[in-house]
C-alpha cells in the first residue's frame, strides 16, 4: 500500500515526537512531585534572560579549535546537537578555543533563532589557538557572528581568567564588549573563571553579568576545594550574577561512577546558587542519563 509523502512525513514526525512527549510528561510529573526539572527555564542572574537549566557544552578536551565533539566529524556532531535539542536542551556553550561555532545552526536548521541561547568565549591568552595575534573584541565578535551565522550572541565571555586583577588587565576588552551589548549585538557579557582569585574579583565587578565556574563536591578540575569555592558562588549569586556550573562530572572522570555522579548533581543543585548546568555531552545517552539524575533531586535539597 502506497503512502503519500506528506502522510509519511507526518506519521514519522508523530512517532519520533512521541518519544520526547513521553520524556516531557515524565519531567512534568517529577516537577509536580517537588523535584528538579532538567529542561525548565530559569533566570540567568539579572540578565533578563531565562535559559534552560541544562546546557550542552562542546569543549571536552578542547584546544586549538578542536574538541572531542568536533573530532566526531560534522555528521555525528551535528546529530548530537540535534539530539540534544530534541530532548529539550536550548542552551549551547561554544568557544573560539573549541572551534565549534560553525556546527550549531546548520544542525538546527529551521529552528527559530529566538528559541536558542548561544554562549561563546573569546580566547585572549597566549597559545590555545593557531594564530599568534590576539585581535581585540571589536575584531573578534564580527568574526564570531559570521562563523555562527547569526546577528547576535546571547552571552560572550572572556575565556579562562585566572588573575585576581583581570578587571584591570582586560579593561579594554570589557569596554568593547559593553559597547556591543549596548548595540544589541550581544545580550550579556562575563568571564569563565579558572582560579579562586578570579572568582572573587568577578563577584565584586559590576561589569560581570554571568560567570562560568567549575563546581562539584570533589574538587575535580576546580579552582579549589568545594568548601572554598561554594561560598564565592553564593556571593556571585547574591550580587545578581548568573552562575553557570561546569565540570559537574569531573571533566568526565565520574562517567563510570553512578553514586558520585548522583551526589555531584545533588550537591550542585542543593547549593541554590548555580543557575545553569553545563555538561560536555558526547552521546545522547549521556544527556538522558544526566537529565534522569537531575529529576531525582528533591527541591530544597542542601
Amino acid at each position: 500500500m502506497k503512502i503519500k509523502r506528506r502522510q509519511f512525513l507526518k506519521q514519522s514526525a508523530i512517532g519520533v515526537s512521541g518519544v520526547f512527549v513521553g520524556a516531557r510528561l515524565a519531567t512534568a510529573a517529577q516537577a509536580k512531585a517537588g523535584r528538579f526539572d532538567p529542561y525548565e527555564t530559569v533566570p540567568l542572574g539579572q540578565t533578563r534572560m531565562k535559559m534552560g537549566r541544562l546546557c550542552m557544552g562542546t569543549g571536552m578536551r578542547g584546544g586549538n579549535r578542536q574538541s572531542n565533539q568536533t573530532r566526531m566529524g560534522k555528521e555525528k556532531f551535528e546529530a548530537l546537537i540535534k539530539g540534544a535539542y530534541d530532548r529539550g536542551v536550548r542552551v549551547f556553550d561554544l568557544a573560539d578555543l573549541y572551534g565549534t561555532h560553525p556546527y550549531l545552526l546548520p544542525a538546527l536548521k529551521g529552528v527559530p533563532r529566538q528559541d536558542l541561547f548561544i554562549i561563546s568565549k573569546i580566547w585572549w591568552r597566549e597559545g590555545g589557538i593557531p594564530e599568534k595575534e590576539r585581535p581585540d573584541a571589536d575584531v573578534v565578535i564580527p568574526r564570531f557572528l559570521k562563523e555562527l551565522g547569526t546577528d547576535y550572541i546571547d552571552l560572550v565571555l572572556l575565556h579562562c581568567v585566572t588573575s585576581g586583577k583581570w578587571p584591570e588587565e582586560l579593561h579594554k576588552q570589557m569596554n568593547l564588549l559593553a559597547n556591543f551589548k549596548q548595540k544589541g549585538v550581544i545580550r550579556a557579557h562575563g568571564v569563565s573563571c579558572h582560579s579562586l582569585e578570579a572568582l572573587e574579583a568577578a563577584a565584586a565587578e559590576p561589569w560581570v553579568d554571568s560567570v562560568h565556574t567549575r563546581i562539584n563536591p570533589y574538587g575535580m578540575s576546580m579552582d579549589g576545594p568545594a568548601d572554598k569555592v561554594a561560598p564565592v558562588l553564593k556571593k556571585l549569586h547574591a550580587a545578581g550574577k548568573g552562575v553557570v556550573g561546569m565540570k559537574l562530572v569531573g571533566e568526565g572522570r565520574l562517567r563510570d561512577d553512578d553514586a558520585r555522579r548522583d551526589e555531584s548533581v545533588r550537591y550542585v543543585l542543593g547549593l541554590g546558587c548555580v543557575d545553569i548546568l553545563n555538561v560536555g555531552f558526547e552521546k545522547v545517552e549521556e544527556i538522558d542519563d544526566f537529565a534522569a539524575r537531575v529529576r531525582k533531586v528533591p527541591r530544597g535539597t542542601t
